[in-house]
Parts: structure tokens; sequence; C-alpha cells
């Protein structure tokens, strides 16, 4: 299973899409991500840290968390094999720049795992664009 970061923020912070995400993991537990992931996990987590919707105590937890589950996963880390792939992608749907850079990774593991890969994704227009670049997206 492919995770984009807005699949994992919910891993290491209570959301309200914590459980759907705790119940993919349960089913696959193997996490193959961007090696920028772990970057805009922490991202996340300090800007609700700056937003005073976390207290230090839960931003040490959550950043524990993260260390935990980013000792286990398995990283995108060719960073010109997905420039390469993100940079079309771009052309062809209205994605950020770090979208591009998780769907272009995401085809990356996929070509390994062709027709098996799962994309594990909360963002509706990154989900789209992966569906539209044939990847099988959880709903």
């Amino acid at each position: 299973m492919y995770w984009d970061s807005s699949a994992l923020v919910p891993l290491v912070l209570k959301e309200n899409s914590t459980q759907q995400v705790q119940e993919w993991l349960a089913r696959d537990h193997h996490i193959a991500t961007w090696a920028w992931s772990r970057v805009e996990v922490t991202s996340a987590i300090e800007r609700r840290v700056r937003e005073g919707t976390l207290i230090r105590s839960q931003r040490r937890e959550a950043l524990r968390r993260l260390v935990e589950f980013a000792d286990q996963w398995y990283e995108v880390t060719d960073l010109l094999a997905v420039r390469s792939r993100a940079s079309p992608l771009l052309g062809r749907h209205a994605l950020r720049a770090t979208d591009a850079g998780q769907l272009g990774a995401a085809l990356i593991v996929n070509e390994s795992y062709p027709g098996v890969l799962a994309f594990a994704c909360l963002d509706q227009r990154l989900s789209l664009a992966a569906e539209l670049e044939s990847l099988r997206v959880l709903d």
C-alpha cells in the first residue's frame, strides 16, 4: 500500500479520519511512501502547535509516533525518478508540487507491484489524479 502524507497524519494525530486509516493499516501494515512524507507530516504537527490546537506534550507524542512509523516504512528516495514522473503530472492534473511528487513516487512503487498497489490518500484532488493515472485508490 502506498501512503500519501494526508493518510499518514491521522496515524500520528487524532483526527476524524483516524479510525479509517487505522482500518487501512490493519488490512496491510506495509507502508510505502515518498521520502518527503516525513517532512510533510512534521509540518502538519508543527502547524497545529502554532495554531494552538496541539500542546507540547501532544506534539512530542505525535513526533514519537511519526518516528516509530517512519522507522518501519519503505521510502521512495530516488529524487530524479520521482521528479521525472511528477513533472508531467502537473500538466495533466491540478496538483500542488508536493502532491505531484507523492503521485510520482506512488507510480514508481506501482511499477514493482502493477495492479496490486493500493493508494491510501485523504486528499480528493490527489485521489482523483491517482485514479486517472490508473492507481487503485482506497475509499
